[in-house]
């Protein structure tokens, strides 16, 4: 049996670095996973795209047919990748709403890898102080490694470390889909705290 994997982008723009970031996270971990004899089942989905209907379901507190399959679909999956965009130090508005859209129970014990994008580097805080704290409430097994990217990271001198940081993330998820923990051994050395992912990105 494949390993479903839903993969949630909160990107506003067309196109939008949120979903090129999503894209490689899930390239990766469909990588990763074959790698562990696991065959996959990957849904995208663009949250622009239900923006009236997370709105409606925030307001009424009923999603209709076309949310609550997306909805759905998060519930069933084995494991969840989610990447918005990054405004004044937090995600953004229609990422929080859609997530008050899930039902309690939706990512209790489900491994989940985040991600977001940014204007600039010193939004990578959100990851650790926004994010992480939202996804340990709603009891989901996060990933130990966040992937942030700014402009910098889209750069010739950044890719290459976005590139390690997505790489290292998608193979913790896929550890974790195949049973495997994180596939992080403990003598490991791998800093990627938000001051050495600034400190990194400084000219």
């Amino acid at each position: 049996m494949s390993k479903k994997i839903v993969a949630i982008s909160a990107g506003l723009g067309q196109p939008s670095t949120t979903r090129m970031l999503v894209d490689r996270l899930t390239e990766a971990t469909e990588k990763h996973l074959v790698e562990h004899g696991e065959q996959t089942d990957i849904e995208i989905v663009e949250l622009r795209e239900f923006a009236h209907e997370i709105t409606d379901a925030t307001l009424t507190g009923f999603a209709n047919p076309r949310l609550q399959h997306v909805l759905d679909s998060v519930m069933a999956a084995d494991g969840f990748i989610t990447a918005t965009p990054i405004f004044k130090a937090s995600y953004s508005g229609l990422f929080k709403s859609f997530v008050d859209s899930l039902e309690a129970d939706s990512l209790i014990g489900k491994p989940v890898l985040i991600a977001a994008t940014g204007g600039t580097v010193r939004h990578s805080l959100a990851i650790d102080h926004s994010m992480r704290p939202l996804f340990s409430y709603m009891q989901a097994l996060v990933v130990p490694t966040g992937v942030f990217a700014s402009p910098h990271d889209w750069s010739t001198e950044g890719k290459d470390g976005l590139a390690k940081r997505v790489d290292r993330a998608a193979a913790e998820l896929a550890s974790l889909l195949a049973g495997s923990g994180t596939g992080r051994g403990r003598d490991e050395e791998f800093d990627m705290s938000s001051e050495t992912m600034i400190a990194a990105a400084r000219p």
